[in-house]
């Protein structure tokens, strides 16, 4: 499900998100290979990542399923005098030029549901990278989603925006349904209440390196929770590396 009411209060929940620290991974990885030219940011939300990046001198895609996300990321790019390409494609099945390189941070590719769903964005992104060029992207552990929100609930009190936020938990897939409650407050004074629901899931490890094999990547990595370590039994977020030859 793309974001629709929570498009519009999306960067003031996420005031606090380290979105710093994805763009030093990526520029330190970078550091070790070779710095693209072109970069394609898939589930690209309201530009948090493919701002920064164009601001350094990159050519950059943004592609989401949102068309409310993309219309806050193209306001904040006219803002910011930088130049995007925004797009609006689902991230399983995509058509844009080749590029040097894609990224999918924040957890988003963590919204495909199905296996096969996850194979076939593999797949797509693969045929969208030029020769020598890599993939980069994180994904929450299945840990994240048992440890971190399994049935847990989680609020937010400001004047001007409260929400509830509900976990739902299913121990077998891993999956966690988000039931989001916002109450917005208005010119008048009184307060708007808007719902929307989002579902993620986590995946074994193992699940996706064979996933990016088949989709004929090589020279996979993965690391854990920013750093270069490998992942631990308690790690949350997964990074992984994966180039085309």
């Amino acid at each position: 499900m793309s974001y629709v009411h929570l498009a519009a209060v999306y960067d003031a929940l996420m005031a606090e998100t380290p979105y710093p620290k994805w763009l030093e991974w990526a520029d330190a990885f970078w550091q070790k290979t070779k710095r693209p030219r072109t970069i394609l940011d898939l589930g690209c939300g309201t530009g948090n990542i493919a701002i920064p990046f164009a601001r350094q001198g990159y050519t950059v895609f943004g592609l989401d399923l949102s068309e409310e996300m993309l219309a806050i990321a193209y306001e904040k790019m006219q803002q910011e005098r930088v130049q995007v390409t925004w797009t609006r494609q689902d991230m399983r099945e995509f058509s844009v030029q080749p590029v040097d390189c894609v990224l999918s941070f924040c957890d988003s590719s963590s919204y495909l549901l199905e296996e096969d769903d996850v194979k076939q964005m593999y797949r797509c992104v693969y045929d969208h990278l030029e020769p020598d060029g890599w993939f980069l992207f994180d994904v929450h552990s299945p840990a994240k989603i048992v440890n971190g929100y399994a049935d847990n609930t989680f609020t937010w009190v400001e004047d001007d925006l409260s929400y509830i936020w509900q976990c739902v938990h299913d121990p077998l897939l891993f999956e966690v349904e988000h039931q989001l409650t916002f109450f917005l407050k208005e010119q008048n004074g009184l307060y708007r209440r808007l719902e929307e629901v989002h579902v993620q899931r986590a995946y074994h490890l193992t699940s996706h390196l064979n996933w990016l094999r088949e989709a004929g990547f090589t020279d996979i990595t993965v690391t854990a929770d920013f750093t270069d370590l490998p992942p631990q039994a308690h790690s949350e977020r997964l990074f992984f590396t994966a180039h085309k030859e």
